[in-house]
């Protein structure tokens, strides 16, 4: 076997494996080089740097002791595959739902989760989203301070129990979309530094040191993401990747890093034979993310929309603090339903400056929405969710509207644990100061920040889900009214209408109703506590939060907190 490494910047690499250490031959463009004819599938190894080390492989494909451990030659051909009719899943369509492998299950493992597919195929979704699994320091972490990020967490079971979960849902005919994280590394285990100009030296984000796209070096480095991303998508069968943060990605090159990506998938995607999708989380609000490349766009297939869910949540709970005080009142949610964002080039109170572009003319689908996702709760000091009277209504709207709906785990049943912030440093300085670390990055969020220490593992264990909840009638009958609304809209052609242009919305600020017309079907929200009758005939109901609705001469007369799905003409 030939070992590989990019290390530009010294004079001397060797390879430290079994039976000692064995100097590599330097080559072209500071790659180094070594044959070893026995090492094979499972084999430790690591690099010595000048003399120091051993550290771990750049690429490797298996830390087994975790991230300060050796790495492990990983052969992709030991794995058996049995997905061999697997044609893909486009994003066009579909419904994705969110998951966090650490707490989806009391195991917390690939294996574990692969046991509830079922439960998701019952669910109606198509896609499921997994947040990051590189490995991160100690035995639980959200995925975001992840290094060795061409590796799996070994806590989760590694790269054979990622493979297994993946085959487990294309053959539930469930398509599979990985978090990654190409923004920055974690802060603890990450040995990219002494091998090459990986970094730019410039802190990014709040997050970490910006990744060196653009400058000396550069090259290479673009390649290490790139492959990176190709090695999910052909190696591990993964469907799409959802890109974390691609605005803290610093890039001034011409052709920007996700245009190239977008390109190089492209490729791989003919070559597979099933479509591959890149979805972007993206806060800049900029249709150029998802317009082609010939339209001088990123080529991103979609990206997340937070204005929806922003507009959503302040809709159902009537919360108006901090990025929320723009999306008071149902008039922001009627632009979002109709223009996909609400910040399109206007005023942006949060940031204090104008923000964001027209998305005019982008199909809905390529706006990933949500009512809860890992951020919208994590980020929240107690992890708190919605409860179940406002998710019925959330749901509603967000299954019936124009985008690609996104669920996240629990919420179908109205899960009453909350999804905190968690992490397992080493380091005792990064452990000590997570929790303050955490606080000043939500100043100004409007809240008052009292937060569960994240290095607990209480902490950690309060935000697996409780699977026996379902036994109770409150959230299994929201169970069933997700089921009702995922059905409804893979059964009716307007509700999985992509053209924004087709959405009408009316509403009251005043009595706070809402009505949002695809086609010929009508959605008919009562954000009130109070009943009330809408201007509009109830003609055929097709699905109802509440059986308590009734027609009278003046139009339909809703409970409060009730949504319904109707056709007014009868």
């Amino acid at each position: 076997m030939i070992f590989e490494v990019w290390a530009p910047t010294v004079t001397a690499v060797e390879l430290d494996v079994p039976g000692g250490r064995r100097p590599m031959s330097p080559g072209q463009d500071g790659w180094w080089s070594a044959e070893v004819p026995e090492a094979g599938h499972g084999t430790r190894y690591g690099f010595v740097l000048d003399g120091d080390g051993p550290y771990p492989d750049p690429r490797s494909h298996w830390q087994p002791e975790g991230i300060f451990g050796p790495s492990a030659v990983y052969d992709h051909a030991h794995f058996t595959w049995t997905d061999h009719g697997w044609k893909g899943r486009d994003l066009r369509g579909s419904v994705i739902y969110e998951l966090h492998i650490g707490t989806f299950t009391t195991e917390g493992t690939f294996e574990a989760a692969a046991e509830k597919l079922q439960h998701l195929t019952e669910l109606g979704v198509d896609l499921v989203e997994i947040m990051p699994v590189a490995p991160v320091p100690g035995s639980r972490n959200w995925g975001y301070d992840g290094v060795d990020l061409y590796a799996v967490n070994h806590t989760y079971g590694g790269p054979d129990g990622l493979k297994t979960l993946v085959d487990a849902c294309h053959q539930a005919g469930l398509g599979v979309i990985l978090d990654v994280v190409y923004n920055h590394l974690g802060p603890s285990g990450n040995f990219l530094h002494p091998f090459g100009p990986y970094f730019s030296g410039f802190a990014g984000s709040y997050w970490g040191e910006a990744v060196n796209l653009d400058g000396p070096g550069s090259d290479v480095v673009r390649r290490y993401f790139i492959d990176n991303a190709l090695q999910w998508l052909r190696d591990y069968h993964v469907d799409g990747l959802r890109l974390d943060a691609v605005h803290a990605l610093h890039d001034r090159r011409a052709t920007h890093l996700l245009a190239e990506l977008s390109d190089e998938v492209d490729v791989l995607s003919c070559s597979v034979g099933r479509p591959l999708t890149l979805i972007a989380e993206s806060d800049l609000n900029d249709p150029r993310m998802v317009r082609s490349r010939d339209a001088d766009g990123y080529g991103m297939t979609a990206q997340w929309n937070d204005d929806v869910h922003h507009a959503l949540h302040t809709a159902v709970s009537g919360e108006h603090h901090g990025y929320y005080a723009d999306f008071a009142g149902l008039s922001a949610l009627a632009k979002v339903l109709t223009s996909g964002v609400m910040h399109d080039g206007g005023h942006s109170s949060f940031r204090d400056r104008a923000h964001g572009r027209s998305f005019a003319g982008v199909p809905g689908h390529r706006l990933v929405a949500c009512l809860q996702n890992h951020d919208q709760i994590g980020n929240r000091p107690m992890g708190d969710r919605l409860p179940i009277p406002e998710l019925k209504l959330g749901a509603g709207l967000l299954l019936t509207s124009p985008f690609t709906p996104m669920l996240f785990m629990g919420e179908e049943w109205g899960a009453r644990a909350p999804f905190l912030f968690f992490s397992d440093h080493a380091d005792p300085e990064l452990r000590d100061s997570e929790g303050g670390r955490r606080q000043r990055e939500f100043e100004g969020f409007g809240y008052a920040w009292e937060a569960p220490d994240p290095s607990e593992e209480e902490t950690f264990l309060r935000s697996k889900l409780d699977w026996s909840e379902l036994k109770d009638e409150e959230h299994w009958s929201l169970l069933c009214w997700y089921r009702d609304l995922t059905a409804l809209r893979r059964a009716l052609p307007e509700l999985s209408d992509p053209r924004l242009d087709r959405v009408r919305v009316d509403h009251d600020p005043d009595d706070r109703w809402l009505v949002m017309r695809r086609g010929s079907l009508a959605v008919s929200v009562n954000f009130s506590p109070e009943s009330l009758t809408l201007p509009i005939p109830l003609g055929v109901v097709l699905l109802a939060s509440d059986e308590n609705m009734s027609e009278t001469p003046e139009g339909a007369r809703l409970p409060g907190q009730s949504l319904v799905i109707h056709r007014p003409e009868t």
